[in-house]
């Protein structure tokens, strides 16, 4: 279907910035034209429109670091392996339904669950979503330390088996982008605080890391890693890792460390390690170096207690849909030091598509890419938090989720 759209204002985050009564004109699947509503309508006068004038257009949502396929299903519901992927494709409509039409999908092996990269590929291949996935191994703090891999699966393996240059070839030969490769400090996961006594226990040293690193980037790949506190940081940093997941704990000097090497950071402002997330202020800070900066959900999530920023009161798994509300502290403070709404919304949309190498398909309003974007009563997360206030949303130009019927 070929159409023209039109809006209250469109936030392209391109170099276009924000257009005001502006409108996008979508052939087959794709943006092929976009300006100010006079000139789209006088451009494409006989073209069929979709009137969102009462509306404001954006790109749609993208979390660059989620567990939606492996851990959600056994965390959420009563799931056999003949039932996860059904649980599973639940879990993706409904983030979904919250504005996100791209995920970054962590494998890290489980306990429970005993299928390959490919098992998950195949699950959602009708759904209008897209998907990466890191390939990743993973140690979870319990009290004797649980070991996984993407590779190995259900199969636990040892502290040692982590550096072994064949498995980890393996994992990195198929991981999609720099996800959590690698778990620096063991993980609290979604378990309850007494349950995983040794989270944020350093696994790896740094000779250990650096090996790891070679092998990524010998095979042309960027590597990302779980990593919180000053010491796990400081081995990071050192060792070459591209991608900071959390970075929970990092201090001024290695946000300018992490600056200088080109290093980029995924903030999960919800938790997702041993120590307190990342708060509005550390994330202004990040920007303010010139850091490469996603918020991202790592969900599902029990919320971390006892921050100013997060509005929850249990500990009741958080999953995609409360990616707006966890973003909009940092994107206030973003606004409040007169950052322009473009480059507040990149937060959700530009750099995480760039971190999953994929900005040159979504992520912007601009000629020559997919049309997925959003129909919204105001800026996700900048200026709306509830998902019911996304009123439409658009994957490849098909509209997909619809609240106004």
């Amino acid at each position: 279907m070929n159409y023209l759209i039109r809006g209250k204002k469109i936030v392209t985050v391109s170099h276009l910035g924000t257009l005001v009564n502006g409108a996008m004109v979508v052939e087959n699947g794709k943006i092929a034209a976009i300006g100010s509503w006079e000139k789209m309508k006088e451009q494409f006068p006989d073209m069929d429109e979709i009137d969102c004038s009462s509306y404001v257009i954006t790109p749609s949502l993208v979390d660059c670091h989620t567990h939606l396929l492996e851990f959600a299903p056994t965390s959420l519901y009563p799931v056999t392996p003949e039932t996860h992927f059904l649980a599973g494709k639940a879990i993706l409509f409904h983030a979904l339904s919250a504005g996100i039409t791209a995920l970054g999908e962590q494998i890290c092996g489980h306990h429970l669950c005993n299928f390959s990269k490919e098992d998950y590929q195949k699950a959602i291949l009708d759904l209008p979503l897209d998907v990466s996935f890191a390939t990743t191994s993973i140690s979870i703090g319990f009290e004797t330390l649980a070991h996984f891999t993407s590779i190995t699966q259900s199969r636990g393996v040892s502290q040692y088996d982590l550096t072994d240059p064949v498995l980890v070839q393996m994992i990195a030969l198929e991981s999609d982008y720099p996800g959590e490769n690698i778990f620096i400090n063991a993980t609290p996961a979604n378990f309850t605080e007494k349950e995983v006594p040794r989270a944020g226990e350093i696994i790896y040293s740094l000779k250990e890391l650096q090996q790891i690193v070679d092998i990524y980037h010998r095979l042309g790949k960027r590597i990302g890693s779980h990593v919180a506190g000053e010491e796990g940081i400081k081995i990071a940093l050192e060792a070459g890792i591209d991608v900071l997941h959390h970075a929970h704990g990092i201090t001024d000097a290695q946000i300018e460390m992490a600056a200088k090497q080109g290093v980029e950071i995924v903030a999960t402002p919800m938790g997702g390690t041993h120590l307190q997330p990342n708060s509005p202020e550390e994330i202004l800070k990040f920007i303010e170096n010139d850091i490469p900066v996603s918020i991202s959900t790592d969900s599902y999530l029990p919320p971390y207690q006892g921050t100013s920023w997060l509005p929850f009161h249990d500990q009741t798994l958080k999953g995609p849909d409360v990616l707006m509300l966890i973003a909009q502290p940092a994107m206030q403070l973003l606004k409040k030091h007169h950052y322009d709404e473009n480059n507040i919304l990149a937060l959700l949309t530009y750099n995480p598509a760039k971190l999953l190498g994929k900005e040159s398909q979504f992520g912007r309003l601009e000629v020559g890419l997919e049309a997925n974007f959003l129909v919204a009563e105001g800026v996700p997360g900048l200026e709306i938090t509830e998902i019911d206030k996304i009123k439409k949303v658009f994957y490849k130009g098909v509209k997909v989720i619809d609240r106004i019927q």
